[in-house]
């Protein structure tokens, strides 16, 4: 789309061709009036006189000058911009302000000392290769990027597609240094003048001038440097109105950068863009399967490069497209689809429809796997999708799945309510549920469908991978903490060799577990964490009593602890040493004495400890049966697996390290049970009550539960919401 100023001289142009067709066929022919003077006859005195005009047709010049400065002429111009001025096209103002930012950039990069460094051997071209990129950005005729790109299918391959775009721009290159006399040696430093120019507004987050620098790139055919266009690309992004004045000059960079280069990902998405902005989206996913096909390039197809393309087909309610590149985008590893993007497409789906049992399956679902293509089906089918991906979502993501199922099922259900608000009442099946509710903590039952959210505990590879990893990880972990050690000076031998040492005592506590014989641990006991509980000091007593409790609940436990605490003295931290009693030391000496306390060396981290053992097989111990405990057993114990880890550690050290998000969360819900001690009255080493309860009754990732009349009900878990809120999803039974 020309801009208005373009616009003008494009109508000014026209004006002036069809003023001298009037004129007698010779004296048309013999003048030359090149483009650069319209509309404006005045010439600046610095530049070269492109145009040839023979002093026997002054008569003729004059009457064209006349012609050009009537009212007739300016009108007809303004009318013809001023028309399209509800076509969003730059003001004057604005190209001005550009260009303007362009000259005075160019102006100051100039003087910089590494652009002087690169022009030193001779000075006076600086000064005629500035000039030349200041003047013929307005007098030479204007390229556009389809001018050296080849015709889609009329190149063999990317090979052919890079020669046709390198001759064409040296083709561009030739003219413009014979319009402008510059040497190839000038016109190969008015390149690397615009590289600088492309880091100065890098530097300067001004994106301004580079609008204009890339024209004159086009007008002269250069060949910048990948790296030169990647910052061209980066500081183009900065301004937040490109491309709303109806010409994408980011998206046109990044063509002439694939032009040339091979494409990456930065290029391929601001490609993508540019086609989703002009509501071409088949055209965008067109541009993917070209990059799928070339093999190597397919590592370019990431969920920023897809994401939109799926979003305008779910706006656009081309329900079959959209379902498609959604399948398309689940296989390919390398796209991560987002709460966002799940929530959008489903919205969709459920938008147009496709959930009522009386839709019409969606064209091509079958071919993709999904049977039926529509119904309850085809949402347990895209929630099941979603849930292996994303663990919980936005509350704008809530906002979106409920409008788009309260539009779907509008007239052909009731939906139990039209905001977020929480309900606390039960829904008959009949009603569409896709709200917010409060799950109840102690059953996990929903209270608008009744279903009840489960505890997903660990798979048995997942809890063989927990196992692997913090044996993988302990070396590392070792190594950070004997390094922080020796840069304090309190590691005197070699800080590798003692990380090496305590990983391999960690891999003896394992082997030791599983080949022990007697009772297997069933209660795995942070020792620190419980005897440090509410004092900010070592509290032997406490740790005491903790062992009591678990013994007398039927629990087998074993305390992790580090060998550190053991001893009469010891630092606390800096400043605070602490001195255990004989009575103190006799109970820790006791524990040790009946197997129920592990005494982890110095310089290891007793947190893998107590994490490996919640893990390990205890394969000798157990003889292969289950240590699991049912719900509501006839002992009355804690209900779960086992071993159970006694800890109110909240693991922020180890959560990323440790596992993927969804492996720790299930991890820390099945084994953690966080504990409570009542405060003492009189004295401190009285026994005490002590409460447990699991760190979590029910899961919290998104999970679908079978209701009591035979639906399925689906909770999403919100981040902005309480732990105990979800988002509920149920379609009316009536309409499965």
């Amino acid at each position: 789309m020309l801009s208005s100023l373009h616009l003008k001289r494009t109508v000014a142009r026209r004006l002036t061709q069809f003023f001298l067709a009037s004129l007698s066929p010779h004296r048309a022919s013999c003048l030359f009036v090149p483009c650069q003077h319209l509309p404006k006859l005045e010439r600046c005195p610095r530049r070269r006189n492109f145009g040839v005009l023979s002093s026997e047709h002054h008569d003729t010049m004059q009457s064209l000058h006349k012609f050009r400065s009537s009212s007739l002429y300016a009108e007809a111009c303004d009318i013809t911009v001023n028309e399209n001025v509800d076509r969003n096209l730059p003001s004057i103002t604005d190209i001005t302000a550009k260009q303007k930012a362009y000259v005075d950039a160019i102006e100051e990069i100039v003087a910089k000392r590494n652009v002087l460094r690169d022009f030193k051997k001779n000075g006076q071209a600086l000064d005629v290769v500035k000039n030349c990129l200041i003047d013929s950005i307005s007098i030479l005729p204007q390229c556009c990027i389809s001018d050296f790109l080849p015709v889609p299918n009329n190149v063999a391959g990317k090979k052919e597609a890079v020669q046709y775009t390198k001759q064409k721009l040296k083709d561009q290159r030739e003219l413009y240094m014979e319009k402008t006399n510059l040497t190839q040696e000038q016109h190969k430093q008015a390149t690397v003048l615009l590289a600088h120019l492309a880091d100065h507004c890098a530097k300067t987050s001004n994106p301004l001038p580079l609008y204009f620098a890339f024209q004159a790139i086009l007008n002269a055919g250069m060949i910048p440097l990948s790296r030169t266009l990647s910052t061209y690309l980066y500081v183009l992004s900065l301004d937040e109105d490109i491309g709303s004045e109806g010409r994408d000059v980011a998206a046109e960079v990044a063509m002439l950068h694939d032009a040339i280069y091979e494409p990456t990902e930065k290029t391929v998405s601001l490609l993508v863009k540019s086609f989703v902005a002009r509501g071409d989206a088949a055209g965008a996913e067109h541009l993917l399967d070209g990059i799928a096909i070339d093999g190597p390039l397919s590592e370019l197809l990431r969920h920023r490069t897809t994401s939109p393309i799926l979003n305008l087909y779910c706006e656009n309610g081309d329900i079959s497209s959209a379902l498609r590149l959604y399948h398309r985008m689940r296989t390919t590893s390398r796209v991560k689809m987002d709460d966002l993007t799940y929530s959008n497409f489903i919205a969709a789906v459920a938008k147009n429809g496709y959930f009522l049992p009386d839709s019409k399956e969606i064209k091509g679902g079958k071919d993709l796997g999904y049977l039926p293509a529509s119904g309850s089906k085809l949402l347990d089918a895209l929630v099941t999708d979603m849930a292996q991906d994303v663990l919980d979502i936005s509350e704008e993501s809530a906002k979106i799945l409920q409008e788009g199922f309260a539009l779907g099922f509008q007239g052909m259900a009731q939906c139990a309510a039209n905001n977020l608000e929480p309900i606390h009442y039960p829904c008959h099946s009949e009603i569409l549920v896709a709200n917010r509710v409060v799950i109840n903590h102690d059953t996990g039952k929903c209270p608008a469908t009744d279903a009840t959210l489960r505890l997903i505990v660990l798979e048995p590879q997942q809890r063989v991978h927990v196992h692997d990893t913090l044996l993988e990880m302990a070396r590392q972990k070792s190594m950070d903490y004997t390094s922080k050690l020796a840069a304090k000076g309190r590691v005197t031998h070699d800080h590798v060799e003692k990380a090496e040492m305590a990983t391999k005592i960690l891999k003896d506590f394992s082997q030791w577990l599983d080949s022990r014989d007697g009772c297997p641990y069933t209660a795995i006991v942070d020792g620190a964490n419980v005897a440090y509980f509410g004092w900010g000091k070592i509290n032997v007593h406490q740790l005491h009593h903790m062992v009591a409790a678990l013994k007398k609940q039927g629990e087998s436990p074993l305390v992790v602890f580090p060998q550190k605490y053991t001893r009469r003295k010891f630092h606390l931290r800096q400043g605070m040493m602490q001195v255990l009693q004989d009575e103190e030391l006799e109970l820790l000496e006791r524990l040790k004495e009946n197997d129920e306390m592990y005494v982890v060396p110095p310089m290891c981290l007793d947190d893998m400890y107590w994490m490996l053992a919640s893990v390990s097989n205890q394969t000798v111990s157990t003889e292969g049966v289950s240590i699991d405990v049912a719900k509501n057993n006839k002992e009355g114990r804690f209900p779960g697996l086992r071993p159970i880890v006694i800890s109110n550690d909240k693991m922020r050290d180890h959560k990323m390290d440790l596992l993927d998000e969804r492996s720790f969360r299930r991890w820390a819900c099945s084994h953690i049970v966080n504990y409570n001690f009542t405060e003492y009255i009189e004295d401190q080493q009285e026994e005490r009550e002590i409460s447990f309860h699991a760190a979590d009754i029910f899961s919290d990732e998104i999970q679908g539960n079978e209701c009591p009349d035979g639906g399925m009900s689906w909770h999403f878990p919100v981040s902005e919401w309480d732990a105990s809120e979800r988002f509920c999803l149920r379609l009316p039974s009536s309409r499965n």
